[in-house]
């Protein structure tokens, strides 16, 4: 074969999942259509969750220093903003960055790792065997064909993969759709973000880059037009007098597009040796900026699952595992962005209005501003997992970071163990006798550490052990007053797979 794993689709989603097989040492080709990373901004909201990845892998500084950190998100455009900064989180903030931007962090990243990134390739077929994937591709000018024993499609709402998958894309069409544009003001706002909702549509205005402001609106007026129809500088102009009543003397459009609220979920993620991630596992309006966001956390729980099945060593179900956690997760997400759909632009009359005040007085109770800044923020995401081990309150979540004191006295941060993709063992006792059974088990995909925690943290007072998923997530943790400690813990980590 070729390659051990193929990825066709080379947006954010498709260089993520090629960089987390990369650093497994799999052998990954990513075959994507477009010769150079998109221009246009697209996504602008890397979240909270998102961000605490890209830490674990040690990207999160580098996107800082192109991105603006925002405190608060949205839920529908609702005037009440979302607090992301009560959020248990050492990234308690959206980071506002282009899509543009972040797709060349990590297809940087995916590169230096050793995959090959082959770019103007179109994917014509894909045919799965018992035994492998052929895909049969062109480019400059040539037909190619190329097998691997596992092909991810991360190519987008059309999805070829998908569609040779013969997997279902299950839900409804769009009913209404919506106006962007990246546009030049000679005249600019005087307030960085401009959000109005009134009988005449909704509008929101944020600056993009310098001298660059993007323009989404739903206009009553034209929100039958089919998606594919071209959007005019004199649509955009002529809906912001309305709207607003002025147009900021708009003009010089880098980008225009119309987008809809088709909403749909393919109806598994795996079909043989075919995965799918991303826009090509579900689509939906991109109400609350989480789409990008949901992918990046599926090409985080495809990758090491994928990586274990191709290095030998995956435990039986561990990658149908993907589809079993991230489906319903997905699901969620798209009852989320329909009842945002709702609230956007369903209709503009004045009991639509009334709603969406007292919605958002609503979301002046801190309660209820939380729950839906954990929901967008994906902070609450959290995996069913067996409790023959232990019942912890852990179990499954994600591991917010922690400080840690080492054995010599220095602090660090939890975070700084997962640069290379492993299992992590959080041996918080020092114990020898946890130390001995890693190597008994000889697990060198496990990186048994042992330290203290440096302050206090939230659900960790009693915890004596801790196995970490490569993702971020608490496989299982046993507290010291554990029965039967030591046979638990070789339980647990024998649960990992084969040696």
């Amino acid at each position: 074969m070729n390659y051990d794993v193929i990825v066709v689709g080379g947006g954010p989603v498709g260089m993520m999942v090629a960089g987390e097989l990369a650093l497994a040492d799999v052998k990954v080709c990513v075959l994507e259509k477009l010769e150079a990373t998109t221009p246009y901004s697209r996504a602008l909201s890397i979240h909270p969750r998102t961000l605490e990845m890209m830490d674990l892998r040690g990207l999160k500084s580098e996107l800082l220093q192109i991105g603006m950190p925002l405190p608060t998100g949205h839920f529908a455009g609702l005037a009440t903003r979302l607090d992301f900064a009560v959020i248990d989180s050492s990234s308690n903030y959206s980071l506002f960055i282009a899509q543009s931007e972040t797709e060349k962090v990590l297809e940087q990243r995916a590169w230096a790792l050793g995959a090959d990134i082959r770019r103007g390739i179109e994917v014509l077929s894909v045919t799965q065997s018992a035994d492998c994937v052929e895909v049969t591709a062109s480019g400059a000018g040539r037909q190619m064909t190329l097998t691997a024993a596992y092909v991810v499609g991360a190519d987008g709402a059309g999805s070829m993969v998908r569609k040779q998958a013969n997997i279902p894309f299950n839900g409804t069409d769009a009913t209404m759709t919506a106006v962007q544009g990246d546009v030049v003001f000679k005249n600019p706002p005087a307030t960085s973000v401009v959000s109005s909702f009134n009988e005449q549509g909704m509008i929101m205005i944020v600056p993009v880059s310098k001298g660059l402001h993007r323009v989404v609106f739903i206009d009553p007026e034209t929100k039958t037009i089919p998606k594919d129809q071209p959007v005019t500088l004199e649509e955009l102009r002529s809906g912001m007098i309305r709207m607003l009543g002025e147009d900021y003397g708009i003009s010089e459009p880098y980008w225009m597009t119309r987008f809809g609220n088709a909403t749909r979920q393919a109806e598994r993620y795996r079909e043989g040796r075919l995965l799918l991630a991303g826009d090509a596992a579900h689509i939906h309006f991109p109400a609350g900026g989480q789409g990008m966001n949901v992918g990046l956390h599926e090409a985080m729980n495809l990758g090491w699952k994928l990586a274990a099945e191709v290095k030998g060593w995956a435990p039986e179900g561990l990658l149908d595992s993907y589809h079993a956690e991230r489906f319903p997760v997905n699901t969620a997400l798209l009852q989320n962005t329909s009842v945002q759909t709702l609230l956007f632009g369903t209709d503009f009359s004045p009991a639509t209005i009334h709603l969406r005040q007292m919605i958002s007085e609503l979301l002046q109770s801190p309660d209820a501003n939380y729950r839906l800044a954990s929901q967008i923020a994906a902070v609450d995401v959290h995996y069913d997992v067996r409790e023959d081990v232990s019942s912890h309150q852990l179990n499954g979540r994600r591991l917010a970071e922690i400080r840690l004191h080492s054995e010599n006295g220095d602090v660090f941060s939890s975070y700084e163990l997962f640069r290379e993709g492993n299992y992590v063992l959080l041996n918080l006792s020092s114990d020898e006798s946890v130390e001995e059974i890693v190597r008994k088990q000889q697990r060198g995909r496990i990186k048994n550490v042992n330290a203290a925690l440096a302050e206090p943290a939230k659900g960790w007072d009693d915890v004596h052990t801790a196995l970490v998923r490569p993702d971020g997530y608490i496989a299982w943790a046993i507290a010291g007053t554990e029965i039967d400690l030591y046979n638990r813990i070789e339980q647990g980590i024998e649960q990992i797979g084969k040696t």
